[in-house]
């Protein structure tokens, strides 16, 4: 299973996700594909996103059974603790002048 979420993006990504994912709320894909055409879609992503943020989580075999990764400005970032990946979050007056780490969250897995 596939979860892509995305925030203030341009229509051409949104229409891009709906080639591979079904749109099952505004912004919100799901799909079950493979780790070869996740990374694909990603990348894709990662070239549209502009001034938007996105999220996506897929199954595997971790502690909690998914995982995670982030772009984009956000209040939350990705963290990876004792193995565990959470969720940690910038104040409100931090969000807007935080930069997304690198584009990827962390611990990011293949």
């Amino acid at each position: 299973m596939l979860v892509i979420v995305v925030e203030n993006v341009p229509p051409r990504l949104r229409g891009r996700l709906a080639v591979w994912l079904i749109e099952i709320r505004a912004g919100v894909y799901v799909g079950d594909l493979s780790a070869k055409v996740r990374e694909m879609i990603w990348s894709q992503v990662e070239d549209g996103l502009e001034d938007g943020n996105a999220v996506m989580a897929w199954s595997t075999n971790t502690e909690s059974g998914f995982d995670f990764m982030t772009l984009g400005k956000n209040r939350r970032l990705p963290v990876e603790l004792d193995g565990l990946k959470l969720v940690s979050f910038f104040p409100p007056d931090e969000a807007d002048l935080s930069p997304s780490p690198s584009g990827r969250g962390a611990g990011e897995g293949k």
